[in-house]
């Protein structure tokens, strides 16, 4: 999907708004606190890999949403990715979705909409990992998934402990999970969480990430991008990682970030 396509689509939606022939977004004030959840992983031969955290990674952010007041809505349907069904969203979260993530062109406009128009995006572990053939969406989530290294524990550092998804972290904490290694950097990111990948356990590591991060492998990030904010965190892959109070902290900064808050 050439990128000169997309930009001239978004040129022609700004044209249109400013001729008045689009509805004006409402202020993120006026709308409902509600997010949505969102977990499409498919390939046409099935045999993509679906985390079986899913479910708890569901859980935990109803959870969030229901003690910090804001409303969750669930789906792994595409088809909800209307511009009706979307303008009652603040922020949507791509939990632990993979490959791809929509049916067609129609719907990738519609989160293109939503990102142009304010709305927030999450991204959390294997969600890089979605829509591998489509850069914009790269450039939006900070990345596109390369590979990790085995499970293991190692050093995630914070690195801007200002940021809302990192204020209940520790300076540095040991944690165990994929290590994920991204490529398509959007060079715009601003890293929350890092690690060394000189102290990983990666026989390749040489080869990439190599010296390309020093010893600050981005871990998780947030920036503007395209009108709206986007957080992402490659952690989180084991089912009880949810219920650790480090990474629900870390999501729910992250979540609230996304839709407005500071």
């Amino acid at each position: 999907m050439p990128e000169s396509k997309f930009s001239t689509r978004r040129a022609f939606t700004k044209g249109l708004a400013g001729a008045g022939l689009l509805a004006a977004a409402a202020p993120a004030s006026a709308i409902e606190a509600r997010v949505l959840v969102y977990t499409r992983n498919y390939t046409p031969d099935g045999k993509g890999y679906v985390h079986n955290n899913i479910a708890a990674s569901v859980e935990a952010i109803r959870k969030m949403g229901a003690e910090k007041g804001f409303a969750v809505d669930v789906t792994d349907q595409p088809a909800m990715f209307t511009a009706a069904n979307l303008k009652q969203y603040r922020a949507i979260v791509f939990s632990n979705s993979n490959n791809e993530a929509f049916e067609d062109e129609a719907q990738r406009h519609r989160l293109q909409d939503f990102v142009w128009a304010g709305g927030g995006v999450v991204g959390i572990h294997s969600a890089t990992g979605s829509e591998r053939q489509w850069p914009w969406f790269w450039a939006m989530m900070g990345g596109k998934f390369l590979r990790h290294p085995k499970m293991q524990t190692f050093t995630v550092r914070v690195t801007d402990a200002q940021h809302p998804s990192a204020r209940a972290l520790p300076a540095a904490f040991e944690w165990t999970d994929e290590c994920y290694y991204h490529d398509h950097i959007n060079p715009g990111i601003k890293p929350v969480l890092v690690t060394d990948p000189a102290k990983l356990d990666d026989p390749k590591k040489a080869e990439y990430p190599g010296d390309r991060f020093g010893d600050a492998l981005p871990l998780a990030w947030h920036h503007e991008f395209d009108g709206g904010r986007v957080f992402y965190t490659a952690l989180g892959h084991k089912i009880e990682h949810y219920s650790d109070a480090r990474l629900c902290a870390h999501i729910l900064g992250g979540i609230q970030w996304a839709m407005g808050g500071n």
